[in-house]
């Protein structure tokens, strides 16, 4: 078999209005006062510093990441998902609802304790072939989506 590669962003980036910048310094700076005024110092000490590095984040411009299907596993940069280490997989097809458009994703579930479910943009072009190979690979299919936290940080402009 030969590989399939493809890249895509790390994540879609945001245009973002200095009005959001002035609403998330605004709630920051308040909820600190907040916490100094009831003596809860650690509380502002962790909003501040949450603060500045969700900012930072917010202002980062996305890199370039190279994903590939080899005969070993799924490789992402250089860090390699040996197909034996896939729990499952789920490839989410592109789609227009009333609310929001769906991107395609590939969707990872590995056997990491922390953050076990991977979620990869794909090209519309490249979802079967995707899904072949997974398949051809023995690896299960099981419907996955989205995280709710996922969500809630879209709705919030993040």
């Amino acid at each position: 078999m030969d590989g399939l590669q493809w890249s895509a962003l790390e994540y879609e980036e945001k245009e973002r209005s200095k009005d959001w910048f002035w609403a998330f310094g605004i709630i920051i700076v308040t909820s600190s006062i907040a916490s100094v005024i009831y003596s809860n110092y650690f509380l502002a000490v962790l909003l501040v510093l949450s603060g500045v590095l969700l900012g930072f984040f917010a202002i980062k411009k996305p890199d370039e990441i190279s994903y590939e299907l080899t005969d070993k596993g799924l490789k992402i940069l250089d860090r390699l998902y040996p197909y034996k280490n896939i729990k499952s997989f789920w490839v989410q097809m592109g789609s227009f609802t009333a609310n929001r458009e769906l991107k395609s994703k590939l969707f990872i579930k590995s056997e990491r304790a922390f953050m076990p479910v991977i979620s990869i943009p794909i090209e519309d072009a490249l979802a079967n072939q995707i899904r072949s190979i997974l398949l051809d690979k023995n690896v299960l299919e099981a419907e996955m989506k989205e995280h709710v936290s996922e969500k809630i940080m879209e709705i919030l402009g993040f």
